[in-house]
Order: C-alpha cells, then structure tokens, then sequence
C-alpha cells in the first residue's frame, strides 16, 4: 500500500465536489480543477478525502500516490497559496513592475518583458528580489523555472537569476601560469 496514497488529506473551510472523474476543490483563494483517473476511487466527506484503487497493478499504485499528492496541493493551494522567490545577482542586473508586467535587465542588449499568466502575481519587494504567488503548485514552480532560464547562474561569479534558497556551487578561475 502506498504510504502517500494511503494518508486522508484533512479539509478545513474548503469545498469539494465530484462529478463524472473531475474533481473540483474551492477555497477562500480561488477555486482549482483536476481531472483523475478512473481506476481510482475517491470519497469526499465532511472533514476529509480519502483515496483508494482497485487493486495492486503497477499502474494503480502508480496512480494511487499520485492522484492524493495532486488532490493534497489543490487543497492547500486553495486554503495557503504557493510562492516562490527568486534572486537576481549581478551588476546592473534588475527587475521592475511595469503595469502587470515586469521588466528584466539581465546583462543582454535588450530588457525582456514577461507578463504573468492568468493566476499568477509577480512582486518585487527589491530590485533585486521577485517573488511569485499562486495558487497552482505546478503553475506557481513553472513560472519562477522560465524567469530562471532567462539568465541561470553561472559557476565562476554567480550572476543571474537563482531561486533564494538555491546554493550555486562555485568553480576557481585560471590562475597565472609560470
């Protein structure tokens, strides 16, 4: 029995509903869908949900871990939110709020806008500092992934865009020859 799969994901103040495979999860922040698998069996009650399969093939107890992982994010995502945040180091390197979109100077011959998608907020407490909210765990880890791959960081000073909690393994430069 998967040990993940087999934990109930606990729901407070959120309201689930379930129809025809799709599963619907609304909270204060927003409301969230998901589309599962019909080997697996899912029961809603007041206080929890609980999910179970069929039988021991590999496929369902792939699914089985799975489907409560995702139903556990759509609800935490609902109640909490996701965020993520990510630092921009070098000289010169910045963002800034541009309406809803954001300005990048990274280093290149031209500045890159990015405008979030639908369900994202994008702050920027520093010029150096973004910070990215959602509800969407996948979404919310996706959008700070492509402001990352925008300058990833280098070995040899560390410039670029790392997330805050990333650590950037350093390489020494050319010493002088005799």
């Amino acid at each position: 029995m998967s040990r993940i799969g087999k934990k109930p994901i606990p729901i407070k103040d959120v309201t689930v509903t379930k129809t025809d495979g799709i599963i619907k999860v609304k909270g204060k922040l927003g409301e969230l869908t998901v589309k599962v698998n019909p080997n697996v069996n899912i029961e809603v009650t007041k206080e929890e949900i609980v999910v179970t399969r069929p039988d021991d093939s590999k496929e369902n107890r792939s699914l089985h871990g799975l489907t409560r992982a995702l139903l556990n994010n759509m609800v935490k995502g609902v109640t909490e939110g996701y965020q993520k945040s990510l630092d921009i180091v070098g000289v010169g390197y910045k963002a800034e709020s541009k309406g809803d979109a954001v300005l990048f100077s990274l280093g290149y011959s031209h500045p890159i806008y990015f405008i979030p998608p639908q369900g994202i907020k994008i702050e920027i407490p520093a010029p150096t500092q973004v910070k990215i909210f959602g509800i969407d765990k996948e979404l919310v880890g996706l959008i700070a992934a492509k402001i990352r791959s925008f300058k990833k960081p280098e070995p040899y000073k560390g410039k670029g865009v790392k997330y805050s909690n990333e650590i950037i393994i350093r390489k020494a430069g050319k010493t002088a020859g005799k």
